[in-house]
């Protein structure tokens, strides 16, 4: 007889974050993610006692990946300061943006969110900071460069401007190298 294979947590976690990123938080359900996942809900309550703690080990997570591992991943490639914060940017798309946007839109009305959220930008921006240390000495300056290189990464994703005939790739690199000085 097969030994029974279950359902890893992991995968309930990501496929919670994916529902989230495409529905906002009432879009994770616990019978909506087995039908994802092709299994019955049942094994969900081996590992969660209810949604509320799959929802905590969804943020727990997106906080964890979105912080610590992908500062982690900038820096294992090293580089120069203006290097690690291209790279940041371009891997903060990759791999977190649906569910940083849904995280930010749910903040709005959950005030517990919203603190995670503060607690995840502010490591963010402080990482940014340091980076732009190496390349600005003046703080006014290095606080004002990373609001806009912030605000650029989140904001992008809220307009629906025409660039006069450039791709919004394009509008956003020359923006990068005009935040970074070169």
């Amino acid at each position: 007889m097969a030994a029974e294979t279950r359902t890893p947590p992991q995968a309930w976690i990501d496929a919670g974050l994916r529902a989230l990123a495409a529905g906002g938080p009432g879009a994770v359900r616990v019978e909506a993610l087995a039908k994802t996942l092709g299994v019955t809900k049942g094994g969900f309550y081996g590992y969660f006692a209810d949604r509320g703690a799959l929802i905590e080990e969804m943020l727990s997570t997106w906080e964890r990946t979105s912080t610590g591992e992908l500062i982690a991943s900038v820096e294992r490639e090293g580089g120069d300061a203006k290097a690690k914060i291209r790279r940041a940017g371009m891997l903060t798309t990759e791999r977190v943006l649906a569910v940083d946007l849904a995280i930010r839109d749910w903040s709005r009305r959950d005030p517990d969110v919203a603190e995670r959220l503060r607690r995840v930008d502010n490591q963010r921006m402080e990482y940014l900071r340091s980076l732009m240390r190496e390349i600005f000495s003046d703080e006014d300056e290095v606080e004002a460069r990373c609001l806009l290189a912030f605000s650029l990464l989140v904001g992008k994703h809220f307009m629906a401007a025409d660039h006069g005939g450039r791709s919004r790739d394009e509008v956003t690199e020359l923006a990068g190298t005009l935040l970074l000085g070169s």
